[in-house]
């Protein structure tokens, strides 16, 4: 089945894609460029990188922008699963929500409206496993965006490997935060995947952070050989 990746440049999308292709043809990526920080929907930090990554897998990318108002930027995202369906044929989308009722029940409403399958392969899978094959697989993935406490300043451009889930089991422990940042604890960002063709280099960054919430900037990124 022809399918398009509802693609934030994260890693739930990523894994979402990894798992949706051992079956499928994946077509195309679909990215909404929201101007809301606080969407409802879309994923924010470094939603530009789509672009990059796009190409480091040779993938067409269909962008579209929202103002990112509650409910009215399903109409945004409508539009591009449409022009996926006019310019590439496909059949269905693919969605890396874990845990996320809202984000589903929407994207499901928008592809029965559109008569195409809705696929969420991660869906109520268990946090940690999630991570794991992250790692088990070669995925690169980056800490980009903190967003509540206890997350520090120090979180962000830290790779996730066997030492951060530790502490993100930790952290869970504790203080009940999600394991894969579901509940907008944190952001991510892949900067290498198997599927990749080459992988992404960050040129220049910058950091901006304040009081348990904050984001590493990618200002500048190049892609280069594995």
């Amino acid at each position: 089945m022809k399918l398009a990746v509802l693609f934030s440049g994260g890693k739930d999308s990523h894994l979402a894609m990894f798992r949706a292709m051992k079956s499928h043809e994946i077509s195309c990526l679909i990215s909404i460029e929201s101007e809301n920080k606080e969407s409802y929907m879309f994923h924010v930090p470094n939603i530009h990188i789509t672009e990059l990554q796009a190409k480091a897998m040779e993938l067409p990318l269909i962008k579209q922008k929202t103002k990112g108002e509650k409910e009215s930027e399903l109409e945004d995202l409508k539009l591009a699963i449409k022009k996926a369906i006019e310019e590439y044929d496909i059949e269905g989308v693919v969605s890396g929500a874990v845990r996320s009722t809202y984000q589903v029940s929407r994207l499901q409403k928008i592809c029965k409206d559109l008569d195409i399958w809705c696929f969420n392969p991660l869906w109520l899978e268990d946090e940690k496993t999630i991570l794991k094959e992250l790692i088990e697989n070669g995925f690169e993935v980056i800490i980009t965006g903190v967003f509540s406490y206890p997350f520090e300043k120090d979180m962000l451009g830290r790779r996730i490997d066997e030492e951060m889930i530790n502490y993100l089991i930790e952290m869970k422990k504790r203080y009940k935060t999600s394991l894969v940042g579901e509940g907008g604890e944190f952001e991510t960002t892949v900067l290498d995947a198997p599927f990749y063709k080459r992988k992404i280099k960050i040129v220049e960054s910058e950091i901006v952070y304040s009081n348990y919430s904050g984001m590493l900037i990618i200002k500048k990124a190049e892609l280069v050989e594995k």
